[in-house]
């Protein structure tokens, strides 16, 4: 049976490929969008600019942190490594070679830190916490290459990294 001429045309006007917008009215449907969802266009555009300022930020700090197999490399290339943990906790475990320097003494011993200026410095604290404020305060007062030690000792000792203890092991006879 053929199709009656009107059904056809309203056939096709219902599955005919839609009329292509002109780039001005697709300009004024977005405008008109945002005119009736001001509170949703300003939630968009503020979390984009946060991840966007977020994102800027981190990238100007430069690498602030650094994994403990990539602390590795850095102490196989002449690293030096502060431990601002207590003497307590320095006695109890450190990375080969670390020099003891309290967080609460560095503003105070910064200067004799100077000799190391020319090499990569990795700072360790207890959780990586306090190592980020020493690194801040070693690259304002000069130090070129200053990372923390992501996790600090807890992460390194859960990489199953080996530490110094500054107790004297005894032989046994």
């Amino acid at each position: 049976m053929p199709f009656l001429p009107q059904a056809q045309a309203s056939w096709r006007r219902q599955f005919a490929a839609p009329k292509l917008q002109t780039q001005q009215e697709n300009m004024d449907r977005i405008l008109e969008f945002a005119g009736n969802h001001t509170l949703l266009v300003f939630a968009l555009v503020t979390s984009f600019l946060l991840v966007v300022f977020s994102e800027l930020r981190r990238k100007a700090g430069g690498m602030m942190s650094v994994e403990a197999a990539d602390a590795v490399k850095l102490i196989n290339n002449d690293a030096a490594v502060i431990d601002l943990r207590t003497v307590e906790a320095f006695g109890r475990g450190h990375i080969v070679n670390a020099r003891n320097v309290p967080a609460d003494e560095l503003d105070a011993k910064i200067a004799k830190l100077g000799s190391l200026k020319a090499k990569p410095v990795i700072v360790v604290c207890e959780a990586g916490v306090t190592s980020r404020k020493a690194v801040d305060t070693m690259r304002k007062a000069g130090f070129d290459s200053v990372y923390g030690l992501k996790g600090g000792m807890a992460g390194w000792d859960s990489s199953g990294l080996p530490v110094v203890t500054g107790k004297k092991t005894k032989q046994r006879k």
